[in-house]
């Protein structure tokens, strides 16, 4: 990045948005990761610059599902540890892939998503009656959450999609369980980041920039979850993964 100001504006505006993706269902690094590789950074340092927003995000959208006390904590005991494992695992296995593979996986994911949306796991999976999960379901979950988390310590991009689909397999609704899925994510970030910030992928100037905007969106879309509730979260999940395949599909 040349440090220009017009860089540092898009940088927030983006953010914004992003951050009200994320918090909603998922998806809004697929808008800030490849405008980060538009304005000079490498692909491998802009996966790990998105962590620093993702995480200042998620310590705002947290306090605000809290408020609205929609928060499942009951479930970190089991959605934690496998996470954050797995997360550690991602992220030590990030530092070691090439710009280039990175940005043929960026594609990659933004097509397996777009076919995600059509298949709508979360309609499939999600159980009527969230109370006393039973003992296999709680396995399942555990694993599902250990993979989760390993896609976003790799990636991160779209790792919300993943996390509502345990969630739903769970029995949650999209609203508790974006407020699951938020808390979550900001468990493992902090680890996804040290690692990311001691292998020297991190551009901490365009990271904290790209934050300010991630925790303003984060706070909209909490207020938009709650107040719209599921039936809208559906939607906005379904629009946002097909925009996102219209534009990797659009683009040279």
């Amino acid at each position: 990045m040349a440090g220009e100001p017009w860089e540092y504006l898009s940088l927030f505006a983006v953010g914004a948005v992003a951050g009200t993706l994320n918090v909603i269902a998922g998806g809004g690094s697929f808008l800030s990761l490849p405008l980060m590789i538009f304005l000079g950074l490498p692909p491998t340092v802009a996966n790990g610059t998105n962590r620093v927003a993702i995480l200042v995000q998620n310590v705002g959208a947290v306090w605000g599902f809290q408020r609205h006390r929609v928060v499942e904590w009951r479930w970190m005991a089991v959605a934690a540890p496998p996470a954050v494992l797995g997360a550690a695992g991602g992220a030590m296995a990030s530092l070691y892939i090439g710009d280039e593979s990175f940005q043929r996986l960026l594609a990659a994911c933004m097509v397996a998503f777009a076919i995600w949306a059509l298949w709508n796991p979360l309609e499939r999976h999600r159980a009527p009656h969230p109370e006393a999960p039973s003992r296999l379901r709680r396995v399942a979950v555990a694993a599902g959450f250990f993979l989760a988390g390993l896609y976003g310590g790799f990636v991160q991009a779209g790792v919300g999609f993943l996390i509502l689909a345990v969630t739903s397999l769970a029995g949650l609704d999209l609203v508790r369980g974006n407020a699951l899925k938020v808390l979550l994510v900001l468990t493992y970030v902090p680890i996804t980041l040290l690692i990311f910030g001691l292998g020297g992928k991190v551009a901490w100037v365009a990271g904290l920039t790209l934050a300010c905007g991630h925790l303003l969106g984060g706070l909209l879309g909490v207020r938009l979850t709650v107040l719209k509730g599921q039936l809208w979260v559906r939607r906005v999940f379904t629009l946002a993964i097909v925009a996102f395949a219209l534009k990797l599909w659009l683009s040279p």
